[in-house]
């Protein structure tokens, strides 16, 4: 058991994370707890310090709304956390779409269709235009366009007040990557995880390769939802400083040879061997 948790500690920690949020805006919202309330696209933190999504705010900017203080604020606190200290790791450790689309990819693996031959193959880069086409779509319609068809927002939404039709987007994300894409929607398609992709890069929060250690076995990029990050592996020591990865630690996990780790970029300097 003990064995258990530790080869999981970051999956089962994530999965807390996850649902203690959603289960403090629900008692926010329908029992009138003050730890959290609103949702994940606007709220309140103890009633006091407002937090907001900052890609729904800049959609709304381009959408030609009136913005609040508040509302300024709550994207500023969260952009600031995220872009110096976090990294991308809201799309591992609070999206609750991801619990979905992990489910999808365990699945996919446990019936064997993550082989190439089973995968559509398009380039992760789409995300960035969906990103650029959904500020363009705001501001021509003026209406934060993503805001009204994310299935992210819906399921969040849906777990709060009653999740309606939203189950048919959640569905189809989880169809999309359990039989299309592994990883398709966060991996390929998402503007969200986009916008933090391009603007957490220089995060303090680091996954730290240390070269010595690895026997190239790989693991990490096996397991890893944005391989592509772990470029380093294998060549040389030093922090994966690609703003696409989503912290998630699994390739700490799975890395028998002690040669990844977290670290804090910036602070300290490593010590190897």
């Amino acid at each position: 058991m003990i064995r258990f948790v530790y080869k999981h500690r970051y999956l089962l920690l994530r999965r807390f994370t996850q649902l203690l949020i959603i289960v403090l805006y629900i008692g926010g919202n329908l029992y009138g707890w003050n730890v959290l309330k609103g949702n994940l696209s606007m709220g309140k933190i103890f009633e006091t310090v407002p937090v907001a999504d900052p890609y729904a705010v800049l959609q709304m900017f381009f959408a030609g709304a009136l913005l609040l203080w508040d509302v300024i604020i709550g994207a500023l606190i969260v952009f600031i956390f995220y872009a110096l200290i976090g990294g991308r790791m809201f799309c591992s450790w609070v999206c609750p779409l991801n619990i979905v689309t992990d489910t999808a990819n365990w699945i996919r693996k446990k019936l064997k269709l993550d082989k190439d031959e089973w995968q559509l193959r398009f380039s992760r880069k789409v995300r960035y235009w969906f990103l650029g086409l959904s500020l363009v779509m705001s501001f021509v319609m003026s209406v934060p366009v993503f805001e009204f068809v994310s299935p992210i927002s819906m399921l969040h939404r849906g777990l709060i007040y009653g999740i309606g039709f939203g189950w048919a987007a959640v569905l189809a994300v989880f169809l999309f990557d359990l039989f299309v894409t592994k990883n398709g929607w966060c991996g390929h398609l998402c503007p969200l995880g986009a916008f933090y992709s391009a603007t957490t890069g220089k995060s303090i929060l680091r996954v730290y390769h240390i070269q010595p250690h690895c026997t190239l076995c790989m693991n990490c990029k096996h397991i890893c939802p944005e391989k592509q990050v772990l470029s380093i592996v294998g060549k040389e020591s030093g922090y994966i400083t690609s703003g696409e990865c989503i912290n998630c630690g699994r390739c700490i996990e799975v890395c028998e040879d002690d040669a990844l780790k977290f670290s804090l970029r910036y602070i300290k300097k490593e010590k190897e061997g």
